[in-house]
């Protein structure tokens, strides 16, 4: 079944963030790659991963590529050729897992934004002073690359700015990758400061958009967004928010306590694609995924 005939059934649970599945398993991340380096030097354990997040009831796995691109291999000495091995590798890893548990899951192959290249927390602004064309340059070459690997969708995901949202759809548009755009957001703006009703409406006219809405943000800010983009665009909603902990980009940690969260409200407000970002392990998908099962 395609992700898009899956929706307009129901509810689809994503999986948690990977980072935190990694550090679970004992891997030190604190590397300008973050998980990408993985990729490079241990394989495995993205796989095993993927397959921890499926096998709590995860439908949907992204990928880990998220930090991973051209300029930030070549700074290991990798050549073109071999960060788009790794790049399609990141999709490979994550379909194999899924060949390891019963029903239908998907892959979805995430294109961060390029402040996470920066390493530095810009992901968490935007504003980063290129233009719309530079950010497209930026930006083709892998998702040219994570689209010849054959995910089932384009993850798009914490875009702190709509000048870069634009700049990937202009990628996405005509390619036709199914791909789903999901801002970085604080409150009912933008990381940037842009209206979410200004961000959500960038996705008109590109036919290759399935889901649109916000991750990597606090439990408190979705209800809000899954409204906003519910209204604005007409389309399922996407959200996969924090725990509830703040990251701390200075000091490269999260602070505060984890609130969790419940997801039955944002079902009802229109969100279609349900799970988790940072903090957010394969127990507690295990836990979402109870929570949205159909009843009997």
């Amino acid at each position: 079944m395609e992700l898009v005939q899956a929706l307009a059934r129901g509810v689809v649970v994503l999986d948690g963030g990977l980072s935190t599945a990694l550090e679970q398993a004992g891997h030190d991340l604190s590397d300008s790659l973050w998980s990408a380096r993985l990729l490079l030097s241990a394989p495995d354990a993205v796989r095993a991963a993927h397959l921890a997040f499926y096998r709590a009831g995860a439908e949907v796995a992204i990928t880990a590529s998220y930090q991973a691109s051209f300029a930030g291999f070549a700074d290991r000495g990798i050549d073109r050729d071999g960060t788009a091995r790794l790049l399609r590798s990141s999709v490979a890893l994550a379909r194999s897992a899924a060949s390891d548990v019963d029903g239908q899951r998907w892959v979805a192959a995430s294109v961060g934004p390029y402040g996470a290249v920066l390493a530095d927390g810009s992901e968490y602004r935007g504003r980063y002073g290129l233009s719309r064309r530079e950010l497209a340059e930026f930006h083709r070459p892998r998702i040219e690359v994570l689209c010849s690997a054959g995910p089932d969708v384009l993850a798009a995901e914490t875009i702190p700015d709509v000048d870069e949202a634009v700049a990937v759809l202009d990628v996405v548009r005509g390619s036709g990758m199914a791909t789903w755009l999901s801002y970085s957001v604080r409150g009912d703006r933008t990381c940037a400061g842009q209206p979410l009703e200004e961000a959500f409406a960038a996705v008109s006219g590109v036919d290759e958009v399935i889901a649109v809405g916000v991750n990597c943000c606090a439990p408190e800010d979705v209800a809000g967004a899954v409204e906003v983009a519910r209204r604005v665009t007409g389309l399922p909603v996407v959200v996969y928010p924090n725990s509830g902990e703040t990251w701390d980009a200075r000091e490269r940690s999260w602070t505060g306590g984890g609130t969790g969260f419940s997801a039955g409200a944002w079902v009802e407000g229109g969100a279609r694609l349900v799970g988790g970002c940072c903090r957010t392990g394969p127990e507690a998908i295990g836990v979402l995924a109870q929570e949205l099962a159909p009843r009997a």
